[in-house]
């Protein structure tokens, strides 16, 4: 699955912001590619509205 940053995290609760660099983005444009299972969905669904996903 990969994951784009297009949202800033200026303004989003700490705990997103953590889960965004958990999954490597940290400014907006980063794109990481990452496994799709069920505890990368969960971390996805935590900050779905900063994020692109294609699978």
């Amino acid at each position: 699955m990969k994951i784009t940053l297009v949202k800033s995290l200026i303004g989003a609760k700490k705990d997103q912001i953590a889960t965004a660099y958990a999954l490597g983005l940290k400014k907006i444009g980063d794109t990481t590619e990452q496994p799709d299972n069920a505890q990368t969905a969960g971390k996805v669904h935590k900050i779905v509205h900063l994020v692109a996903v294609e699978k």
